[in-house]
């Protein structure tokens, strides 16, 4: 075997410790731009409990997008307000002023009916009088008239097994994590929403 001479061999070591020393710093810059991607825009969220069946199972992952409008039916994750360091996920049914009720499972919002096609297979499923959602107005719940400026009434799909404003009251725009756009887990049930 033939000897590199000692020119060719120390071009190689400077070769591959320029190259051992880009490859460190384009993983540490990569690390840094994943890191502030979660931290400031997007949020990764895990689903636990059953509280937004069937539109979310438990063990589903999610990415929420943080500092984005928020909009009636819009699916978000929130800072629970009755339980310290804990995340919530639910949809958005009432919005700043609106007054809303719920009467035979139909809600009312602004006086006018609410679709809420996402509850369809649940609310099939029951027995003839018996009611997905409980019957319930913003003043039966002792929350005054309208939803308030910069606030939120939310609720989860599975209406009588979830916490959520009929229960905690509203929820303050600046307690909101991020909308919901992406299950990415389980693969196939992946979607945008």
């Amino acid at each position: 075997m033939k000897r590199q001479p000692k020119a060719a061999q120390k071009k190689n070591d400077e070769s591959f410790a320029r190259w051992l020393w880009q490859t460190l710093a384009l993983t540490i810059v990569f690390i840094g731009v994943v890191f502030a991607l979660f931290t400031f825009i997007l949020s990764n969220n895990q689903v636990s409990g059953i509280s937004m069946q069937p539109t979310f199972e438990s063990g589903d992952r999610l990415i929420a997008l943080r500092h984005t409008q928020i909009h009636r039916g819009d699916i978000v994750v929130l800072k629970a307000p009755d339980r310290a360091n804990t995340l919530y996920i639910k949809r958005v049914i009432g919005m700043p002023g609106d007054t809303l009720a719920s009467k035979d499972d139909v809600m009312y919002i602004n006086g006018k009916e609410y679709a809420q096609p996402f509850l369809d297979d649940y609310k099939a499923q029951l027995p003839t009088g018996i009611l997905y959602t409980d019957n319930f107005s913003l003043q039966s719940r002792q929350l005054g008239d309208k939803v308030p400026a910069g606030s939120y009434f939310v609720m989860g799909d599975h209406r009588n097994s979830s916490r959520d404003s009929r229960v905690f009251g509203y929820v303050k725009k600046s307690a909101i994590v991020g909308v919901v756009k992406w299950r990415y887990w389980p693969i196939n049930q992946m979607r945008g929403f």
